[in-house]
């Protein structure tokens, strides 16, 4: 493939893979008018799919596992676990595009704990994109009053651990190869989950399958997009492309799933967060 090619279907990957992730969070506000359905069902569904997978990719591959650093895997699994139940949980309390947006706050957070716990990491630019990008999140969690929605800080909540994930996972890439992280991530985090939701989880009927296989295989899908698309590209380009899903939730929720559209300032506070987290991917050290 030549390599201009390859770029291009890069880009083309990840993007899709910002609108797969939005779509898995659509799947769960469509479901509500069927069904209820509980995050952490809609979680333990994710996990385990994605276990089913990657066990599949692992047989036909024939690869065997080569866990190095155990309390690596963990952490990265552990906190995985916290934002994608903060996540799920968040786009049943407020809108989708607030949730979606919010969680995209995962690379301010990067910032602030690479700052504290990697010296090596320390970048004076990107810190001071934290202030920007702090002015964003509250221009979207608070516009014009002093009341915060509750949903919204699942959301905040939600990128908070996820920048935890990708912290542990910037350091478990050094000893680790991708199916292994992915099979502990996907394996334990089904046992986490199902273990914390025991009594939320049953058989399903057929529209509730539906559901969680729509939700799961859209968020599943958004991983390996993701995987494969920053193949062909730079950290900087992925970066600031999946950031695209703070302007792909605020386009379409009103479109998919009838909600309001973002008051100026929320788009403000949108705005200001992209511009943030594009300083801060051309900033951040690649994850090999």
């Amino acid at each position: 493939m030549k390599p201009s090619l390859a770029t291009l279907l890069g880009k083309l990957a990840v993007f899709a893979s910002a609108f797969c992730f939005y779509l898995g969070t659509v799947a769960i506000r469509w479901s509500r008018a069927e069904v209820i359905i509980d995050p952490g069902y809609f979680a333990f569904t994710r996990f385990l799919l994605g276990f089913v997978i990657v066990c599949a990719v692992m047989a036909i591959t024939r690869q065997p596992l080569r866990p190095r650093n155990y309390h690596l895997l963990v952490g990265r699994t552990v906190f995985n676990c916290i934002a994608v139940l903060c996540f799920f949980t968040a786009v049943t309390r407020t809108s989708v595009a607030e949730a979606n947006i919010l969680n995209m706050t995962y690379q301010v957070f990067v910032a602030v704990l690479s700052w504290i716990l990697l010296r090596s990491q320390r970048d004076r630019l990107a810190t001071a994109m934290v202030p920007v990008a702090f002015a964003g999140i509250w221009l979207i969690l608070a516009p014009g009053h002093m009341q915060v929605n509750s949903g919204n800080l699942w959301a905040l909540a939600s990128g908070i651990s996820a920048s935890g994930a990708i912290l542990y996972l910037n350091v478990s890439r050094q000893y680790h190869d991708v199916n292994t992280i992915l099979f502990f991530m996907f394996g334990l985090g089904a046992l986490i989950t199902l273990a914390a939701f025991y009594d939320r989880i049953y058989w399903p009927d057929a529209r509730t399958l539906y559901y969680l296989l729509l939700c799961s295989g859209f968020t599943i899908a958004g991983q390996f997009l993701i995987t494969v698309g920053f193949r062909y590209v730079t950290a900087v380009e992925g970066g600031i492309i999946s950031s695209m899903r703070i302007f792909l939730a605020a386009l379409l929720g009103p479109i998919m799933v009838g909600e309001a559209w973002l008051t100026g300032a929320g788009w403000l506070g949108a705005l200001l967060l992209f511009a943030a987290n594009a300083v801060l991917a051309v900033r951040r050290p690649r994850v090999e």
